[in-house]
């Protein structure tokens, strides 16, 4: 029987993404050259076309050689803009604008007292900065009871999701945690800070999961995103997650014909097409 490919709904850059590259390629050809305070995107591969055309990865502060600095999709906190702009270092931002809206919120949410709670991964890029425009009030888990066994927690709570998370999971986490705060005369406030693109993603993934025979998610290894697009699918089909085409591996088809394909927000088309050009040829 003929292998059946179905790529599930808009895959490839998400606009966040998308804005960000092609704000660096054009600086960079103006320019020669671009420096960005740590990855761009996780993605190895997309950081390395950007390295060929003159995109250089600078790992901190310190390591940042020019007078201007672009600051990736994730973003970072308010702390170390400011520590940029002491050193006289201008800022291109592309910091993902859901990444910003889920910043302001974090600020505002301090300002008017509440204590930020992050639902997502606490050494994550985009948490850490997140945290920060909360300054310094607010703490990040996956475990709620992690969270509600703090000493001291504060009465008021403003809660609010990493930008990729599983929206389902997110619903869990906000109900266990009512469990857990309202016999401490807590006052809640949640919002909604998942990117609209990466629950659609999510949604379109899953919709294509529930009628294949095995799911096939791209992306880099170290995305978050891509690793939440692997835990959804497999829930309902049998999944794996690959970088490169050369990681697929033909046993895993055996007795499989329909098979889909889905990719993190930062996984280009070239690779994509990658893909399915090796699955292609497993059908041969």
């Amino acid at each position: 029987m003929t292998l059946r490919i179905e790529k599930a709904a808009g895959i490839g850059f998400c606009f966040g993404v998308k804005r960000a590259i092609d704000v660096l390629e054009k600086v960079a050809r103006e320019r020669g050259s671009v420096e960005t305070l740590g990855a761009v995107v996780h993605n190895r591969q997309v950081l390395q076309r950007l390295a060929e055309k003159g995109v250089r990865l600078a790992q901190g502060v310190d390591d940042i050689q020019g007078d201007t600095v672009a600051i990736g999709t994730h973003g970072v906190g308010p702390q170390q803009e400011d520590e940029l702009r002491s050193r006289y270092i201008n800022i291109i931002n592309t910091t993902c604008p859901f990444v910003h809206r889920a910043q302001i919120a974090a600020r505002r949410l301090a300002k008017s007292g509440f204590f930020v709670i992050i639902y997502g991964e606490a050494n994550h890029t985009e948490v850490r900065g997140v945290l920060d425009w909360a300054g310094g009030k607010g703490v990040a888990s996956l475990d709620e009871k992690f969270i509600a066994a703090l000493d001291h927690l504060p009465r008021r709570l403003g809660i609010l999701s990493q930008t990729t998370q599983i929206p389902a999971c997110f619903t869990e986490f906000v109900k266990r945690f009512i469990d857990f705060t309202l016999v401490k005369d807590a006052e809640l406030r949640i919002i909604d800070t998942i990117c609209h693109d990466i629950r659609e993603r999510q949604e379109a993934a899953l919709r294509l999961a529930n009628r294949v025979d095995l799911m096939l998610v791209i992306g880099g290894h170290n995305s978050a995103n891509t690793k939440h697009l692997t835990e959804l699918c497999s829930t309902v089909a049998e999944t794996y997650s690959v970088e490169t085409a050369e990681e697929i591996q033909p046993s895993w088809f055996r007795g499989k014909f329909h098979i889909g394909v889905t990719a993190g927000a930062s996984t280009a088309e070239e690779t994509i097409n990658e893909v399915i050009t090796r699955l292609k040829a497993l059908d041969c």
